[in-house]
């Protein structure tokens, strides 16, 4: 958890790319977009007042650009005055069957690009693609999803995996961060602990984004639970907030996104108790529907009231 010690003006706060379609209406890959269709991008991210962009591989893939094309996005992004800290590498966990070696090796390519490109966070976890119910839904995360096996040797090769990647990041520099996600092994408090603990890693922490468990339409844990025994391992933090309605017997409940001042989660107290805890790391607004560059930069204005005063 040691650190530069930030203050509300110079904390580093991130937007995600969602705002974004990774596909065009046309079939073109952002990954693969002319420059123009870039600078259109980092121009509204400007605009709305941010200066640090997530990478997430979803849009483009920093392992797989070539370097012209990578020269080329980091020149159009600094012609805006925005910065890329981070790449998050969503769904290619390392062992969804059939593709264990395939993403462990992507996974080794992407920590070379993030050190490659100045980067200073890799951030990770072990969700896997969406099913066709969840690409079907209104809601992704109100449709079954692949599970993580109840399996020790499946939870072994895991941990074995994860381990060997974070040593190759340490190896360049570079801290490591396992995001929460529902049916995974990080997807309860104690599994993610357990987990991170068992990496036995100094640079390999938690992402507690506590917001991907809350969103269910199910039986949850409390935030202030999950966020009591996470945010001890805390190295980079996505955050979003969902309001949230269940019934009092909890057979059904019911979440839509909101902006962090309004939903369930009352990140006035979990920033508290992560600055008192020792956070320094990266934050990442995230949102999902609506406009959700405009949401993050409200999001980034509310959290900055939350952060130390100079």
């Amino acid at each position: 958890m040691a650190g530069p010690t930030y203050t509300a003006d110079t904390w580093p706060i991130a937007t995600c790319l969602h705002a974004f379609p990774p596909i065009d209406k046309n079939g073109r890959a952002l990954h693969d977009a002319p420059a123009e269709v870039w600078d259109d991008m980092f121009a509204q991210i400007e605009r709305v007042g941010f200066t640090l962009v997530e990478l997430a591989d979803s849009h483009i893939r920093p392992a797989d650009l070539t370097p012209a094309r990578r020269g080329e996005l980091l020149s159009i992004a600094r012609s805006h005055g925005i910065g890329i800290p981070s790449v998050h590498l969503q769904r290619q966990s390392i062992i969804m069957p059939g593709h264990e070696q395939q993403n462990l090796a992507y996974a080794h390519r992407t920590i070379d690009a993030a050190a490659e490109w100045g980067m200073q966070v890799f951030s990770t976890g072990l969700h896997q693609p969406l099913s066709q119910a969840q690409r079907e839904a209104l809601w992704f995360w109100t449709a079954p999803g692949p599970k993580d096996p109840d399996d020790p040797e499946v939870w072994n090769a895991a941990v074995t995996r994860i381990r060997e990647l974070g040593r190759h990041a340490a190896s360049v520099g570079l801290p490591m961060a396992l995001e929460l996600y529902e049916d995974t092994y990080l997807g309860t408090a104690d599994s993610a602990v357990r987990f991170v603990e068992e990496v036995g890693l100094d640079n390999v922490g938690l992402n507690p984004d506590v917001a991907n468990l809350i969103r269910l339409h199910r039986p949850v844990e409390d935030w202030r639970e999950v966020y009591a025994k996470t945010l001890p391992y805390a190295n980079y933090w996505h955050v979003k907030n969902y309001t949230r309605d269940e019934a009092a017997d909890r057979s059904w409940a019911t979440s839509v996104p909101s902006t962090l001042e309004a939903g369930l989660i009352n990140y006035r107290q979990v920033f508290h108790d992560a600055i008192e805890l020792g956070f320094t790391g990266i934050i990442l607004a995230e949102q999902y529907g609506g406009d959700s560059l405009g949401v993050c930069a409200t999001n980034q204005k509310y959290i900055r009231t939350l952060l130390p005063a100079a």
